[in-house]
């Protein structure tokens, strides 16, 4: 019968200070050396009291560095433009200047920086606030109050109104522009009495 020749005896591979000085050269070494012989072939040499402990940690430092290097830089907030806003307020005669944010109502920031300005519902829904623009411009979506023909004009509300340039305005005397819109219709006379319509109103009453 023929026998098989004993295998030979691997060599037992000596850890040094030189090898540790190549973070990549000892992570390869002991991954070769480490899956052939199960791990258990490792011999220390000099003063290291832990050469694979000292491994593991350079690799997985290089491993966390090279992630940061990789990692996306957070994007930069984006800064709102602030504009300068004055306001002639002619029924106290002061003129108030102060600074307001492109995205913030003009009156609730009037009011933060102890500004008094006229108001009454601050939903755009009276005339209270009204003022006439002299400068600049003001953007006002949710300004119900007045009509998109007095808008054009220069009128605009500063409980809903967004500064979108520097600006110069002037208030209005009081039910000013409340006539403009609305008194006209009033003045024309007396509204004539539908009887008819009441009934038909009234009828499942």
């Amino acid at each position: 019968a023929r026998h098989s020749a004993p295998p030979l005896p691997l060599p037992r591979l000596v850890l040094t200070d030189a090898l540790l000085s190549s973070p990549l050269l000892g992570w390869a070494c002991r991954a070769r050396v480490g899956a052939a012989h199960g791990g258990g072939l490792w011999r220390r040499s000099g003063r290291s009291p832990s050469l694979l402990a000292r491994l593991a940690r350079g690799t997985s430092t290089t491993a966390r560095a090279s992630e940061l290097q990789q990692a996306p830089a957070p994007a930069p907030a984006a800064v709102v433009p602030t504009h300068k806003v004055t306001v002639h307020d002619r029924e106290r005669g002061v003129v108030h200047h102060f600074l307001v944010p492109q995205d913030q109502y003009i009156l609730h920031t009037a009011e933060a920086q102890d500004i008094t300005l006229p108001f009454a519902c601050r939903h755009g829904c009276c005339t209270s606030c009204a003022v006439r623009i002299k400068s600049g411009q003001i953007r006002q979506p949710e300004a119900l109050g007045i009509s998109a023909d007095l808008r054009e004009q220069g009128y605009a509300l500063l409980c809903v109104g967004y500064p979108s340039s520097d600006l110069e305005v002037e208030t209005q005397d009081e039910d000013e522009v409340y006539w403009l819109q609305f008194g006209r219709y009033f003045a024309r006379g007396p509204v004539d009495r539908d009887d008819y319509a009441l009934e038909l109103a009234m009828g499942d009453e």
